[in-house]
């Protein structure tokens, strides 16, 4: 039966009439193969007027064409109403989608609730303010009341900025070249180009930069304090930063405008995965998790698990030479971590590379502790950690000696060790390097912030609820915070706001592999280094005695990166001078804690350097330092290996008395926090 004409004359439908109550009007052909696309954008994300909006893409520019065809006219307002459609059902959607994932998570916190109850357990309410921000901005408004004169300085200095900004706004309408961006958040040019978007970035970051210089020039106040407010104060500010919302984001815009809100609709799905993943709580996608799998296509240097023990697995990994030194070398991760990092791929695998230079080398790779190791402190770690690795190195290479080395807080145990066996006259290390490790925190970055008593017991809550362990997420948490625009909002933006999926980046699938903690272990990081610096002071004790690094003549080789917001390099510097021994080389390579240290030689990047003395001070020590090109590992391979002993046969992993349990990376690193 053939359908009735469309009358054109006919009114529209009123409001809740059903839609099936007059046809549609027949869909608009496909443009073809090489023809401009409908005119469909956000005028704001084109930097239009709004009366421009229905002339906003190219074809439409050209009105005044004569060759244009005027029966293309209706073709193209079908076009728009047909996208203007999508894009409202879409927006829909994208609504209902983030609507939904909240509810479902309301509710999972409600059901936690109700089992905390029908437990027997109080129920455990949110913290308002787990950082004690509060009291630290109260100091800081009381110093500014205290100083009206100053106060009223900083606004009139605020003042004479936005009557900068404006003046520099109307001379980029004249036509003054606009200089680059540098900031990432607005690396879009949409940000310069556009004189709307030019105005609310240059707006904001006046008012940011003033806001944390305000809390930064308080005078009067505690350090501790005033670094507390400073820190929030900035995460504030980055959080308001007009990149991080859909309305004042133009990237985000133009996505929309282009996808006909699929972008956003593909946002809000991802939020929600998120928030499943999470059990509720936001847990940001900073990978394609599902692209890599342990020991598949990360972790795969070869070799064999040849022990295995409650709380490591050692690995000895296949030589890749002839010969090899006669000191073999082991590593110690840091147990926050999994050691991988040290072997992400082929070309970027500190462990592989270490091999191809003649080194035995061998991994302690620590358990993912469980509730049963809620109880483990420095001692267990100390005695069955890195005592007992030793051991079974020692006694699969046949030597009395050995080389180790100390990543993060694996190099401030193997320390304190070092401290141990120098007061107990154990000589079995003969050579010791410690990555981005610290000794001494009393310069030890913002990380300091979260080691205040108030902090310390919301931890410990959070512990206790796990059943004695710190679940992965915290400290994830915590290491994101010390950089928040580049793992948080550079995240939220590309994943809910643009609707991109998460990229396969090795690197970001490894930081989001956390693993738990003891809280005796923990809790004794936090309190007795971090918080009273007690290893510095000589005052930590550790398997019956009381470490004075200065008794430690061991040969040492730091190793620092200029960047680094974890082990800054101040204090990785301050640890150096700590110890006794004649034998201290230190090392400042680039970047921050992870691509300073993990940095082969044949990717050509950053550089380090290089100064044989030790002064009091690491700005003395830079003064004299020179600067090389690359990695710093050739440099390190070079003080290693004069340290190492001869050479000898290669030696593999089936052929000492410790036997091969299983293949490289063994189990342990797959258990999932």
């Amino acid at each position: 039966m053939a359908k009735p004409p469309i009358d054109p004359s006919a009114k529209p439908r009123k409001a809740g009439r059903p839609t099936s109550a007059r046809p549609r009007p027949p869909k608009a052909p496909r443009p073809q193969e090489g023809a401009e696309p409908p005119a469909m954008a956000i005028p704001v994300a084109a930097g239009l007027k709004p009366d421009q909006a229905s002339t906003a893409g190219p074809s439409a520019a050209r009105t005044d064409d004569p060759t244009r065809d005027a029966a293309a006219a209706p073709s193209t307002a079908d076009e728009q109403r047909a996208a203007i459609e999508t894009l409202s059902m879409n927006l829909a959607k994208a609504v209902m989608t983030a609507q939904t994932a909240m509810t479902e998570a309301t509710l999972a916190q409600v059901g936690r609730l109700q089992t905390q109850i029908q437990d027997g357990q109080p129920p455990q309410s949110p913290n308002a303010d787990p950082f004690n921000v509060a009291p630290a901005m109260a100091q800081v408004m009381s110093g500014l009341a205290a100083q009206p004169e100053k106060l009223f300085s900083a606004q009139a200095d605020l003042f004479t900025r936005y009557l900068d900004l404006w003046s520099t706004a109307s001379r980029r309408a004249a036509g003054e070249p606009i200089p680059s961006v540098a900031d990432k958040r607005f690396k879009d040019p949409a940000w310069s180009e556009n004189p709307v978007f030019d105005i609310m970035r240059q707006s904001y970051m006046t008012t940011a930069d003033w806001m944390n210089g305000l809390v930064a020039g308080v005078e009067g106040v505690d350090p501790k304090a005033k670094r507390r407010a400073e820190f929030f104060t900035k995460l504030l500010t980055d959080a308001f930063s007009p990149s991080n919302f859909l309305a004042s984001n133009p990237a985000a815009l133009k996505a929309m405008a282009e996808t006909n809100g699929e972008s956003l609709v593909r946002g809000m799905q991802n939020f929600a995965a998120d928030l499943e993943a999470g059990g509720g709580k936001l847990k940001i996608s900073q990978a394609d998790y599902g692209r890599f799998q342990v020991g598949e296509n990360v972790a795969t240097a070869p070799g064999q698990v040849v022990w295995r023990d409650e709380l490591f697995e050692l690995i000895q990994y296949d030589a890749a030479t002839d010969r090899q030194r006669a000191l073999p070398l082991l590593i110690f991760p840091p147990w926050i971590n999994k050691f991988y990092i040290m072997d992400l791929q082929p070309a970027n695998s500190l462990i592989r590379w270490l091999s191809s230079q003649g080194f035995t080398v061998f991994v302690c790779s620590w358990v993912n502790p469980d509730v049963d190791k809620a109880g483990f402190g420095f001692d267990d770690y100390l005695e069955k950690g890195i005592y007992r690795a030793t051991r079974k190195v020692m006694e699969q290479t046949g030597q009395d000696r050995l080389n180790t080395v100390g990543y993060c807080i694996g190099g401030t145990l193997m320390g304190a060790a070092l401290g141990h066996m120098a007061a107990t006259g154990d000589t079995r290390v003969n050579a010791t390097t410690f990555f981005a490790a610290q000794h001494d925190f009393r310069e030890a970055g913002d990380l300091l912030l979260f080691t205040d008593e108030h902090w310390l017991a919301e931890v410990e809550q959070q512990m206790d609820a796990a059943g004695g362990v710190l679940p992965g997420a915290v400290m994830a948490d915590t290491f994101n915070a010390l950089r928040a625009n580049d793992l948080i909002w550079s995240f939220f933006v590309s994943n809910y706001l643009m609707g991109k999926a998460p990229a396969a980046f090795d690197l970001l699938f490894w930081n989001a592999d956390q693993t738990r903690m003891p809280k005796a272990l923990h809790m004794a990081y936090l309190r007795q280094l971090y918080g009273q610096n007690r290893l510095a002071e000589g005052l930590f004790e550790i398997g019956g005695q009381t470490i004075d690094l200065s008794k430690v003549k061991t040969s040492l080789y730091f190793q620092a990166s200029r960047e680094d917001h974890i082990a800054p390099m101040n204090s990785v510097y301050r640890s150096a001078r700590l110890f006794g021994s004649d034998d201290v080389t230190f090392t400042l390579a680039g970047s921050g804690h992870i691509a300073g240290v993990i940095n082969p030689p044949a990717a050509n990047k950053y550089q380090h350097w290089i100064n044989a003395n030790l002064p009091a001070t690491l700005d003395e020590w830079r003064a004299g330092a020179q600067e090389h090109p690359g990695s710093w590992w050739t440099h390190w391979a070079d003080w290693l290996h004069a340290r190492s002993g001869d050479w000898v046969p290669a030696r593999h992993p089936d052929a000492g008395p410790l036997k091969p349990i299983e293949p490289a990376p063994g189990s342990y690193v797959k258990v999932k926090s």
